[in-house]
C-alpha cells in the first residue's frame, strides 16, 4: 500500500509541475509592425494639371466644384493611378506632359482628350455630370464616375503611341490598342465592374471589348503584363497586337489563342 501511495503522489506532483509549466509557457512573439506601403509615385512630377470651370453656374459645375473642393489632390490622384497601372516604376520611359489642362464645359457627351499649344487637354460635360447626380443622388457616386472617365482619358495622355503605317485612324490595330489600353486602365484601376462587357466580339473592337481582354491577360497570365504591352510601343515597329504579345510575354504568346481562353471564361461572367 505504501508503494502505491507513493507512486500516487508521484503523478500527481508531475500534474501539477506540468500545470505549472504551461501557466509559464513563453509568449507568442509580438505581431511585426505593419510595412508602410511606399506610394513610388507620390513625387513623380505627373505635370501642371490644372482645371478651369468653365460651366460654374449649371449644376453639373456645381458638383464638379465642390467635388474637387473637398478633395484639393482630385486630379492629381487620378493621374497616378493611371501611371501606377501603366508604368513598373518612375524610372520607366514615361511620356512626359508639361501642361495637362482639365475643363468642363456645357456640351452633349461625355468627355473627350485632345491638345492646344499650352499642352494636353481633357474636356468634360458639364451635362454628363449633372444627369450622372440625377439618376443617382449620390456625390461620392458622381466623384467615382468622374474618376473612371478621367482614368481614360489620361491615360490617352500618359501611354505611349505605337508607330505603324494607318496610325490611330480608321479602327486599326492602333486605334484599338490606343482606347483598350486605357478602358484597360480603368478596369484595372477598379472602375469597371466584371460584367460591364460582354462575350464575343474581337479585340480589335477597342474601348471595353479589347480592355477587359488586356486586363484579364494581365490578372490571369502575367501581373505586368500591361507595362510591358505599353512599352513595346518603342520596341515593336511596325506595331501589331501579336507583335506587342510577343514582347509582353514572350516568343511563345499567341494573341489569338489567348482571345478564345478569353472568351470561355467572359461566357461565365454574370
Amino acid at each position: 500500500m505504501r508503494k502505491f501511495h507513493h507512486a500516487l503522489v508521484l503523478v500527481t506532483s508531475l500534474a501539477a509541475l506540468i500545470a505549472c509549466s504551461g501557466d509559464r509557457e513563453t509568449p507568442p512573439p509580438p505581431e511585426p509592425d505593419p510595412v508602410e506601403e511606399v506610394d513610388i509615385w507620390k513625387e513623380y512630377d505627373a505635370g501642371n494639371i490644372r482645371f478651369e470651370n468653365r460651366a460654374a453656374t449649371t449644376p453639373g459645375g456645381r458638383i464638379t466644384d465642390a467635388i474637387v473642393r473637398d478633395d484639393p489632390d482630385f486630379f492629381a490622384g487620378i493621374a497616378r493611378k493611371v501611371l501606377a497601372v501603366l508604368y513598373e516604376s518612375p524610372a520607366d520611359s514615361i511620356t512626359r506632359v508639361r501642361n495637362l489642362n482639365i475643363r468642363l464645359e456645357d456640351f452633349d457627351g461625355v468627355a473627350y482628350a485632345t491638345g492646344d499649344s499650352e499642352g494636353n487637354v481633357i474636356v468634360l460635360s458639364c451635362r454628363w455630370i449633372g444627369s450622372t447626380f440625377l439618376d443617382t443622388q449620390d456625390t461620392s457616386r458622381v466623384a467615382d464616375e468622374i474618376t473612371g472617365v478621367l482614368l481614360h482619358e489620361m491615360t490617352h495622355v500618359y501611354q505611349l503611341e505605337p508607330r505603324a503605317p494607318g496610325g490611330y485612324g480608321g479602327n486599326t490595330e492602333i486605334w484599338a490598342c490606343i482606347e483598350g489600353t486605357a478602358d484597360a486602365v480603368r478596369y484595372l484601376a477598379g472602375y469597371f465592374k466584371e460584367n460591364d462587357v460582354g462575350a464575343g466580339g474581337s479585340y480589335l473592337d477597342g474601348y471595353r471589348t479589347t480592355g477587359f481582354f488586356l486586363g484579364w491577360v494581365q490578372k490571369n497570365k502575367d501581373a505586368k503584363f500591361l507595362h510591358a504591352f505599353n512599352q513595346a510601343a518603342l520596341h515593336v515597329y511596325p506595331w501589331n497586337f501579336a507583335a506587342a504579345f510577343k514582347h509582353a510575354l514572350g516568343e511563345a504568346a499567341d494573341v489569338d489563342a489567348l482571345w478564345v481562353e478569353y472568351q470561355t471564361y467572359r461566357k461565365t461572367v454574370k
